[in-house]
């Protein structure tokens, strides 16, 4: 009697484990940020979406599916070519989440890696289309608009696939190195075509200050004629005197003469 009664408890207790062990297997954890699709073996995957918190599914039958919808970066590198058959390689920076209520669907279209599929061609088809639109100055002149019908164009094409995109920036833009070099080119005679100018400039200004100058000796000729028209002589013998007395003053000054010999003038021989 107590050896089947012992008996009865093991197998009861055996049973508790087994359910604790069936219950503990059946949770699980959604953590903040994300989402969680239901895979059932039977109709597949459910339309509902679970939210944050711990839940419960049928072990063997269902499957939870954890998604991240929070803002995700993503850099898409694209070669395309502008209006004027340019070659230009553009970087294209986007932040993106999936729609929560698109969740079942991308899962089963495109499955977990939906960013993977999904990014890379549509960006490439919408960078190409935009850039086509226009030359390569003008990528650089109006890179706001370009920037702006990017996100708009390529935003409609995301919400076809269930993504939202909270933000897209250019990040990187340069062109082919012919494009470059034809650049480099511009700058370099730009750069001469100034230089010259300024050459022509500087000429013409040295051309006025001559004139200048050569019109002021003419009027300071033109007025001594006048002075020694009206004063004679005496003007020419006021500047002998001024000139003799600098002379005289400097020579004083000079260590290398001591005296003057008599007989020896301190001017040249000019008219008296």
């Amino acid at each position: 009697m107590a050896a089947h009664f012992l008996n009865r408890i093991g197998q009861f207790g055996l049973g508790v484990a087994l359910v604790g062990g069936v219950v503990n297997s059946a949770l699980y954890n959604v953590d903040g940020g994300h989402r969680a699709v239901i895979f059932d073996r039977f109709v597949g995957v459910k339309n509902n979406v679970t939210g944050e918190g711990t839940h419960f599914f049928i072990p063997w039958i269902q499957k939870p599916i954890i998604f991240d919808i929070r803002s995700r970066p993503r850099n898409v590198p694209v070669i395309t070519g502008s209006k004027d058959l340019q070659n230009v390689n553009i970087t294209l920076r986007i932040l993106f989440r999936p729609v929560p209520e698109s969740l079942p669907k991308i899962y089963t279209i495109l499955g977990v890696d939906y960013d993977e599929r999904v990014l890379p061609s549509i960006t490439t088809e919408v960078l190409k289309a935009v850039v086509a639109q226009f030359d390569a100055g003008e990528l650089i002149t109006q890179r706001e608009l370009v920037s702006q019908k990017v996100s708009e164009d390529l935003t409609e094409r995301a919400s076809q696939f269930g993504v939202i995109l909270d933000d897209i920036s250019i990040t990187h833009l340069t062109f082919g190195k012919e494009f470059t070099q034809a650049v480099e080119l511009k700058q370099v005679a730009q750069q001469e075509a100034e230089k010259a100018r300024f050459l022509v400039e500087k000429a013409e200004q040295q051309k006025k200050a001559a004139i200048i100058t050569a019109e002021g000796d003419a009027q300071a000729a033109s007025m001594l004629a006048k002075s020694l028209g009206e004063a004679g002589d005496g003007l020419v013998e006021l500047r002998r005197i001024e000139a003799a007395e600098d002379i005289a003053y400097q020579l004083g000054r000079s260590r290398q003469v001591i005296y003057l010999p008599p007989g020896q003038g301190t001017l040249l021989s000019l008219p008296q």
